[in-house]
């Protein structure tokens, strides 16, 4: 798909690879781009200043996600990008409350859901739409210290396929990003993490990207309307050697991690994207 004179939306667009991603689409002469943000602050500035209308929205609300998308294809026509990105991290295993797991499935696959439900059947009537949801490299591979951010990636990840397949046939083009790390704020988001940053910890071994380098590679897939979208290219080695041999690959991810943290995992040491 093309950018230009197409209506977009971005979650968790105010910072970030959010950010990045409006920036980018609005280069590449999109008709107009709503970022989508829970910072009332951030999201205003930021969207006066790139040329985007702001939206303060809790994207784990199926109701404010609907009428976000009534309020956008009222102002500014039918929206043909959907980008669910919002996201956020936190530590810990199976001790982790219920809560805070259920509060993370809300965000990382919930808000995908529901920007679909939003969206598909007006791409659908139309013949052409496109949705590009942020999983992680987590998501195809795993997350050394966080039990619920690898669950829930996972499950976005398997979120993305099925809407591909269900809804391909329809002009329905479906892309999964899926970084290792970005140059990000998201460890603010959570009180457990702090504010380290995506820089940071065991996911940093194959380079730091920036936002704007991560939009550059999301504009190439989207072009191509590829399904995976991996700003680090490592992360398909990774995947093929998982596929190939499942034991072998959970073996070696129990050394890396006895290498890394021989006591196990401490807080803040094992961010990602």
């Amino acid at each position: 798909m093309e950018l230009k004179n197409k209506v977009a939306v971005v979650t968790g667009g105010a910072s970030g690879i959010g950010l990045g991603i409006a920036e980018r689409f609005i280069a590449e002469g999109a008709a107009h781009v709503a970022i989508v943000d829970l910072n009332v602050d951030l999201v205003g500035t930021e969207a006066a200043r790139i040329g985007a209308s702001g939206h303060v929205v809790d994207v784990s609300d199926e109701t404010a996600i609907k009428q976000l998308v009534d309020e956008v294809e009222m102002n500014h026509g039918p929206i043909d990008v959907f980008v669910s990105n919002a996201g956020y991290v936190t530590v810990g295993g199976l001790e982790v409350d219920n809560a805070e797991i259920t509060d993370m499935f809300d965000v990382h696959v919930m808000s995908h859901v529901y920007a679909a439900r939003a969206v598909v059947p007006g791409m659908i009537e139309r013949g052409n739409g496109y949705l590009l949801n942020t999983a992680s490299a987590a998501g195809l591979l795993t997350q050394i210290g966080s039990l619920a951010y690898s669950v829930t990636k996972h499950a976005a990840v398997s979120l993305g396929e099925w809407l591909s397949v269900t809804h391909g046939h329809q002009g329905i083009k479906v892309s999964v990003l899926c970084p290792q790390a970005v140059a990000t704020n998201i460890g603010v988001n959570s009180p457990s993490v702090g504010a380290l940053g995506t820089g940071a910890g065991v996911a940093s071994g194959d380079g730091v990207l920036s936002p704007a380098e991560l939009a550059d590679v999301v504009i190439d897939a989207m072009a191509e309307e590829r399904f995976l979208v991996l700003p680090h290219p490592e992360v398909e080695t990774y995947a093929k050697r998982k596929a190939d041999d499942i034991d072998r690959w959970l073996g070696g991810m129990r050394r890396f991690q006895t290498r890394l943290f021989p006591d196990g995992p401490g807080p803040g040491e094992w961010l990602t994207a």
